[in-house]
């Protein structure tokens, strides 16, 4: 069973002025696409970085989540807080994950260069930053699920996943 979170950081959402559409679109795009997945855990949260970080300090740590997909607070807005939260809490960075957000969403929009997404461990759970946007939110996603089964494999220890790492598979 693959333990997933999703946590969208919006101020609008967290204060009901807005609904929120990208958490739910993501948590359909998992359970749809993800095998023996479960979506433990779905909170809005204001664009607040100690607010972020203890979110997701607290569903890695105590909730024991194996991914946690924030989406939204990406951005340059000066409220766009979630990379720096993320950084704060992550042990090690993925960089390759939000490198192929990136240049996936340029064949999309010049504007996907403007994401300031990460992704990274802590202990083994695997966080990564998805735009707000319920559009790009799922095409980044969708552009990082292929290696996510693996890549979660490898977090958990699997002596089949580290096996097949090691030759390279």
């Amino acid at each position: 069973m693959i333990r997933v979170g999703v946590l969208t950081v919006s101020d609008r959402s967290s204060r009901g002025v807005r609904p929120d559409t990208s958490g739910p679109a993501v948590a359909g795009a998992v359970l749809a696409g993800l095998a023996d997945s479960q979506v433990i855990a779905a909170e809005i949260v204001p664009d607040e970085p100690a607010m972020i970080a203890g979110t997701l300090k607290r569903w890695a740590d105590e909730l024991d989540l194996d991914l946690i997909l924030t989406n939204g607070g990406t951005g340059f807005a000066r409220r766009d807080n979630t990379p720096e939260a993320t950084r704060a809490v992550i042990e090690r960075e993925a960089p390759g994950l939000a490198e192929a957000m990136r240049a996936a969403g340029l064949r999309q929009t010049p504007h996907a260069m403007l994401s300031r997404a990460v992704a990274g461990i802590r202990g083994h759970t695997l966080i990564v930053n998805l735009p707000g946007s319920p559009k790009a939110a799922l095409e980044n996603y969708q552009t990082i699920a292929p290696a996510l089964p693996h890549a979660l494999e490898l977090l958990r220890g699997s002596a089949d996943a580290e096996e097949h790492h090691k030759r390279g598979e």
